[in-house]
């Protein structure tokens, strides 16, 4: 065995069984939920004075916490609903009567093969490698990018690192659209999708324009339907493969995924002492125990620590730690133009 495996190998058990970020975060909300009085806040201040609250507590805290949901890659375009999934998925919505691409996924799922994969080809390419109409996160990332930061994640479409975020900083919770898996999952493993995803595409009729992104045809006449033979596989065994999202306990935490939750669990144990902004963007309700309840919980136990929530309609802090947040209602874009002073 050479000496550059055996580095490899000793790095891997050691993120599979080294500190687990994703379980330590769990545990936080978990406690907090337990913990709280159940009185909600909507912070104090006018808009403005929040949004300059913001800005210099970006300028001083000694590390960054950034924990993103939906709302953050809605307010970059990434809308499943309205005018881009009728663009996208017209013919679907008609035939399968589907509201919206979310919902969608689901049924499709009950369709033949040729037919789901067909819908989830689209799903993937325009979530996933299609480019944000609203540069958001290329903003957010001009704001955070010389301090020392850390993001988690339950957004699955790879828009942190499009934008220029360190990988190392990145931990993306609940999978990626670039990745698929086994159905069972027993492997472990994960694979990249990207040269089936464009082979997909282009056999349901799509076209690339001048700059190379698939576009509706002129004639508008695309396939619902893939080939059998264009239906994905495991290149390993040839089973049937499924997307990398976590939905079961069949979802695989691979290697990258380990070295992601370790690295996050560092981060936050270096640093939960020091004055930290917990930065929640744009996440909402369905998954409160990875990062709204934990940032609570963290901003409570340090009282250096500062939280700040940016949420169209949903901004709020336990009354707990109302002093020491920041709850912005907004569009997430907006707010972060102002903090730049645009």
């Amino acid at each position: 065995m050479s000496l550059r495996t055996r580095i490899r190998d000793i790095m891997k058990n050691f993120y599979f069984n080294g500190p687990n970020g994703y379980l330590e975060t769990i545990q936080r909300g978990l406690s907090a939920a337990r913990g709280l009085s159940g009185n909600m806040s909507f912070g104090h201040g006018t808009k403005e004075e929040n949004i300059e609250r913001l800005r210099r507590e970006i300028e001083s805290a000694d590390a960054i916490v950034i924990g993103a949901g939906a709302g953050l890659s809605t307010s970059a375009g990434f809308t499943y609903s309205g005018s881009r999934f009728q663009h996208w998925f017209g013919d679907f919505a008609a035939k399968y009567n589907m509201p919206d691409m979310y919902s969608g996924g689901f049924m499709a799922m009950q369709l033949e093969q040729e037919v789901c994969w067909a819908y989830w080809a689209r799903h993937i390419y325009i979530n996933r490698y299609m480019e944000a109409t609203k540069p958001v996160y290329r903003t957010l990332f001009e704001i955070v990018k010389d301090k020392d930061y850390f993001v988690i994640t339950t957004n699955v479409d790879h828009q942190f690192q499009k934008a220029g975020f360190d990988k190392k900083r990145l931990f993306y919770t609940q999978g990626d659209y670039g990745l698929f898996q086994t159905l069972d999952g027993k492997n472990g493993k994960t694979y990249d999708n990207e040269e089936w995803v464009m082979k997909a595409i282009k056999a349901q009729g799509f076209v690339k324009d001048s700059q190379g992104v698939f576009q509706m045809p002129d004639d508008g006449k695309i396939s619902m339907r893939l080939p059998s033979e264009i239906i994905p596989k495991c290149p390993d065994d040839g089973s049937l493969v499924t997307m990398n999202l976590r939905s079961d306990d069949s979802f695989v935490e691979d290697e990258g995924w380990h070295r992601a939750s370790a690295s996050y669990s560092d981060f936050l144990s270096r640093h939960d002492s020091l004055h930290v902004l917990y930065l929640e963007l744009g996440v909402g309700s369905n998954t409160p125990v990875i990062v709204k309840y934990p940032f609570w919980q963290m901003s409570m136990a340090n009282r250096k620590a500062v939280y700040a929530c940016i949420n169209y309609g949903q901004a709020f802090c336990p009354e707990e730690i109302k002093e020491r947040s920041i709850c912005i209602d907004g569009d997430i874009g907006e707010v972060l133009d102002l903090c730049q002073g645009r």
